[in-house]
């Protein structure tokens, strides 16, 4: 895509979009919520998407999402690049405006969808940043398990790595989730869409230790359901299991970026480098998708390097003299 470049216009405080253009966006919101079941930070970011192209709209063109054409969205997105938003914001951004757009062109709101033919910018897709096997021995060893605390945090960073969690579902899970006889956890994922995952015999002994000596000296007398809970029993937030990761990277002496979701990639990668099925990753990430899993396959490509110098006649710098017509026949 290579949008028409375009005076910078100086940014306005805020850009408020009309109010049936407000009316609007909610009642797209709540289609889409009802077709694929988004989660609240989805629908946010929807939201936000939207809400700044309807209060450029109103600020540039005193117009509204209904009248949006293709120029006026060319001319939007130079707008944002000139403002510093990356190729990759951009294309999410217009990912938004495409799926409120055809729902527009479906309630017959509009005649012409504006999106068509705008293309993405060429991002390129980054690779996930992991950690070794060693990074992550070191950052399992981190938390003080004699403390009811560290116990727990251990516990949550070996069924983050055993189990590929989202930090949402590892937060969001409760005890009814738990099938210790198994050994699996029900996880809720995206779009509410359920999947088993199995915990592993070196996560399944944490947990199992972590509910003997751990959760009820954590709450006390609070009564709570969740499996790690938070202040007060609740639902421990997202930002504060990413604090306590922090530290324990720390205290591991690990100096790379590190995120919840890091342990995610490292439990996709290390599975694929130890030989597992793609398909059977997908699955137990939850992607609905094979391609999204298939980013991962990087990863794998110094094992099958390897594989190949060791197992293939040719592959090594040794001369194998050719076979002699004797043993041809033999085999």
């Amino acid at each position: 895509m290579s949008p028409p470049t375009s005076p910078v216009t100086p940014l306005p405080e805020s850009l408020d979009p009309t109010a049936a253009d407000q009316r609007l966006i909610e009642q797209w919101l709540d289609a889409v919520w009802m077709e694929k079941g988004l989660s609240d930070h989805s629908l946010n970011s929807y939201r936000r998407d939207l809400t700044q192209l309807a209060g450029w709209l109103a600020w540039q063109r005193h117009s509204r999402l209904i009248a949006c054409t293709r120029a006026d969205l060319f001319e939007y997105l130079a707008w944002q690049h000139t403002r510093g938003m990356s190729p990759r914001s951009v294309s999410r951004q217009l990912s938004a405006l495409r799926g409120c757009y055809r729902w527009l062109l479906r309630e017959r709101h509009i005649a012409e969808d504006p999106t068509l033919r705008v293309e993405s910018p060429k991002t390129g897709r980054p690779l996930p940043k992991t950690l070794t096997e060693a990074d992550v021995e070191a950052l399992l060893a981190a938390p003080d398990v004699d403390t009811p605390l560290g116990l727990r945090d251990r516990t949550m960073l070996e069924v983050l790595y055993a189990a590929g969690l989202r930090v949402s579902e590892l937060v969001g899970l409760t005890l009814h989730q738990l099938n210790l006889r198994q050994g699996l956890v029900r996880v809720v994922g995206k779009g509410d869409k359920e999947r088993l995952v199995p915990l592993g015999e070196e996560a399944l002994a944490w947990v199992e230790r972590y509910l003997r000596q751990g959760r009820g000296l954590l709450l006390g007398t609070v009564q709570s359901d969740m499996l790690f809970p938070g202040r007060g029993g609740g639902v421990m937030t997202r930002q504060t299991f990413w604090h306590r990761l922090r530290q324990m990277a720390t205290e591991a002496g690990i100096s790379k970026p590190l995120s919840p979701h890091t342990l995610r990639h490292a439990f996709a990668t290390h599975l694929l480098n130890h030989g597992a099925d793609l398909r059977v990753v997908q699955l137990l990430l939850g992607h609905s998708n094979l391609s999204t899993t298939q980013i991962y396959t990087h990863v794998a490509r110094e094992r099958l390097k390897g594989l190949h110098a060791e197992h293939h006649p040719r592959a090594g710098n040794q001369t194998r003299p050719p076979a002699s017509d004797a043993a041809v026949a033999d085999e």
